[in-house]
């Protein structure tokens, strides 16, 4: 019995969790308490707090969560790419349209929030820095690059500082048009850097 006991408590967590991205994303971080995020869920409110004691402690583990699974995307579809310079635009256009969904949106109102409340900013900026090291991690892992070569990490964060502020550009009208234009640029810069060792 244990297990599906598990489960279902594995299936309630990620529920409440897909619930407080949508709620952050349309409601900011004013508007999402554990209560509404419960009702998005369909689950209890004393279910949810089974779960997460407080709601900064379920906005912790959402981040955490959604930024995993991101990841895990990004690698499944970097699988089928081919290998070589030729890699170069269609790991660019993965990398720039990174934060262009509703997690972003989402993380916004969170950063927001927490330039103002200590609370909020004591759990998210560890927890943004980690997730930020393994996003940088998995660009360098996609693009094949050696970080120790010069120039290779500040191309590395320049691609994802960029792909931040093309998700900012989003937010209130559709930019998916010149953001292609700036992904067939980019790539461009990213071509030497695409499983290039580093000199020995």
């Amino acid at each position: 019995m244990a297990e599906p006991r598990q489960e279902r408590s594995r299936t309630t967590r990620r529920r409440l969790m897909n619930a407080a991205v949508e709620c952050l994303a349309e409601l900011g971080w004013n508007g999402t308490t554990v209560a509404v995020i419960a009702q998005r869920a369909g689950v209890s409110r004393g279910a949810a707090q089974h779960h997460f004691r407080t709601r900064e402690e379920l906005v912790a583990a959402t981040v955490e969560y959604v930024g995993n699974e991101q990841l895990v995307e990004l690698r499944e579809r970097a699988a089928a790419l081919p290998r070589g310079p030729a890699r170069a635009e269609p790991i660019a256009r993965m990398l720039l349209n990174l934060y262009t969904g509703p997690m972003f949106r989402a993380a916004l109102h969170l950063w927001v929030a927490a330039s103002t409340d200590e609370a909020l900013r004591a759990v998210l900026v560890p927890l943004e820095a980690r997730v930020g090291r393994e996003v940088h991690r998995v660009a360098l892992e996609l693009l094949g690059a050696d970080e120790s070569r010069p120039g290779v990490r500040e191309t590395v964060q320049a691609t994802l500082d960029l792909a931040r502020g093309l998700g900012l550009a989003n937010l209130l009208t559709d930019d998916s048009r010149r953001r292609e234009q700036i992904i067939r640029q980019w790539a461009q810069v990213l071509e030497p850097t695409i499983g290039v060792p580093a000199p020995t």
